[in-house]
């Protein structure tokens, strides 16, 4: 029999996870920069896919004509939400085209979709606090969140595989949010335990919906359910709803027996800056993060075989397990949440076009026939230090390489390429790519005027850790 104070001892993970979000200061010069392009990126992306009414009849209140006093707002609409709504809102429009960043690992996954949450509980606590006669929070302090979430996300991923268990990799996104939030609305380490105990027993969505024959548009909305999710949770935690101390542990009813085939879940490394320092960015091509680096070998092939594509007998795509496991589809691709997960689609509009952009998913691109004729060509193999090097904390590679053969015996050059454009060994590289997609994003929805205003202040560090988080929020409406 458990004494009581055993019984009640919460969680090591979650207490580590809560102790982190408490009391860790982070010191990273380099972490809060990043934090700052990552920002700037993630909202790019969310207001890009407002262009797209799949993800627009989603969008609004629950019921329509919902008025909520000092609501969250929701950038690039006229939306005023409650903070829940508002991050399940705000989550969808960032990944919706699947152009924000991402993490590799045991576990993928994109950790700025806790951006969704982070921001509409920011702006909504910022308000509230100003119908006080308080001060609002400051946007250094969403940068921050943004860092804590990034690694409460990541580091759980570096070893703990949902995907080997058929779990959707959201969780951990209801995980993270859910702790930097409930500190946000003003949690201490009993509401933040309680509320983590609650999001692991909320479980996760299964992945069916990013998988042959179920592939769907539910991923691209599955993240802002999570986010939104946690913020709910945290809203109850801080009300002093209960929690559940072995919510991960218990035998035969915790998250690790249950649904996690009696693994134990554990964090690889300290809690830090880690995570926001390695980050991915998706810097040119909307497209599945393992078939980045395909993107960029087809389209240098472009030019060798836009005038021959009728000459082309095969092509070999070499890359690593994981690429294979996810993004590799034989067969009819359904809709675009098929097709910019399927590693053969994406390099054969690379090869065709000289770019990929989130158009060329859309049915209309998709009835070119040259590009299945070149998929049925495709023949895709793996390289085992492709797969060794991919999971090297050191080097966190993303390789692929395309090579086309002729039917007259001849072949291009075999361009292989081991870094995307994102990846931390080409960040100096890639930050002014990210500021001109920023502005291509922000060109799509915003007169001339207000996005050199919103560009103006984003970009500028020093500016944008001292602004009131709702009057950032305001650049956007």
């Amino acid at each position: 029999m458990l004494k009581v104070e055993e019984r009640q001892k919460t969680d090591a993970l979650i207490e580590e996870i809560t102790d982190y979000v408490l009391n860790k200061e982070i010191t990273s010069e380099e972490a809060f920069t990043t934090a700052q392009y990552v920002l700037i990126d993630t909202l790019g992306c969310g207001i890009l896919a407002l262009s797209y009414p799949e993800c627009t009849k989603l969008l609004g209140p629950v019921v329509p004509g919902t008025v909520v006093p000092n609501g969250s707002r929701v950038p690039g609409t006229s939306y005023v939400l409650d903070p829940v709504q508002g991050a399940f809102n705000i989550g969808a429009m960032i990944r919706w085209l699947d152009y924000n960043d991402t993490w590799l690992a045991a576990e993928w996954g994109h950790p700025s979709d806790n951006l969704g949450g982070i921001l509409a509980v920011a702006d909504y606590v910022s308000q509230q606090r100003i119908s006080k006669g308080q001060e609002p929070l400051k946007m250094y302090d969403v940068l921050e969140m943004m860092i804590k979430a990034h690694e409460i996300q990541g580091v759980l991923a570096l070893e703990n595989s949902l995907n080997r268990v058929g779990l959707d990799h959201v969780l951990y996104v209801k995980i993270a949010t859910t702790a930097v939030v409930t500190k946000m609305l003003g949690g201490g380490r009993e509401e933040i335990n309680n509320a983590l105990t609650n999001a692991w027993i909320d479980n996760s969505s299964l992945r069916t919906y990013r998988h042959a024959p179920n592939t769907g548009s539910r991923k691209s909305w599955a993240a802002g359910d999570a986010t939104s999710r946690a913020v709910r949770l945290a809203m109850m935690a801080v009300k002093g709803e209960m929690g559940y101390p072995t919510a991960l542990t218990a035998p035969g009813w915790g998250f690790q027996d249950v649904l996690f085939n009696k693994q134990s879940l554990k964090l690889s490394q300290p809690l830090d800056s880690y995570v926001m320092e390695n980050v991915l960015f998706k810097v040119s091509y909307p497209a599945e993060f393992h078939a980045q680096t395909a993107a960029e070998a087809a389209v240098q092939l472009h030019p060798d075989v836009v005038n021959r594509i009728d000459e082309i007998e095969k092509v070999t795509i070499t890359t690593h397990e994981s690429a294979i496991r996810i993004i590799d589809k034989k067969g009819p691709l359904n809709n675009p949440a098929d097709r910019d997960h399927c590693l053969q689609y994406i390099t054969a509009v690379g090869l065709l076009k000289g770019d990929i952009r989130a158009e060329d998913y859309e049915n209309t691109a998709a009835a070119d026939p040259r590009i299945d004729l070149l998929r049925d060509k495709m023949v895709v193999v793996e390289n085992k230090q492709y797969t060794k090097d991919y999971l090297d904390p050191s080097k966190r590679s993303i390789a692929n390489a395309v090579q086309v053969q002729f039917k007259d015996g001849s072949a291009t050059e075999n361009v292989d390429c081991e870094y995307p454009l994102g990846h931390r060994f080409r960040r100096e590289e890639a930050v002014p790519k990210i500021l001109e997609k920023f502005t291509a994003n922000l060109a799509t929805h915003y007169t001339e005027k207000q996005r050199k205003r919103t560009e103006e202040i984003s970009n500028d560090y020093q500016k944008l850790i001292k602004m009131n988080v709702n009057e950032f929020v305001e650049l956007f409406i």
